[in-house]
């Protein structure tokens, strides 16, 4: 329990934080699965368009520290390469 008025402040300044961070997660996991998705029905174009929306998302929650920037780097890279794949086949 908190002791201090600033305490008190902090919790519900962490509860406000951690809604906040809890609907970015929800929504760049939602830009991910529909990239994932289209990838998985074999549609280059629909999938180029959903990574092109889920990139700048992704970056967007690392730049606010939801993420850590190479775990998004990586994920971005392996989307990016199935989507590639799916292009040439």
């Amino acid at each position: 329990m908190a002791n201090t008025p600033q305490a008190e402040k902090r919790i519900r300044r962490n509860d406000r934080r951690a809604e906040i961070n809890k609907a970015r997660v929800s929504r760049i996991r939602t830009f991910v699965k529909k990239c994932e998705s289209s990838i998985a029905a074999g549609e280059p174009v629909a999938a180029a368009a959903a990574l092109a929306a889920a990139q700048p998302e992704m970056m967007r929650g690392v730049a606010k520290g939801v993420f850590h920037k190479n775990t998004v780097s990586r994920k971005i890279s392996r989307l990016a390469k199935r989507a590639k794949a799916l292009q040439t086949a």
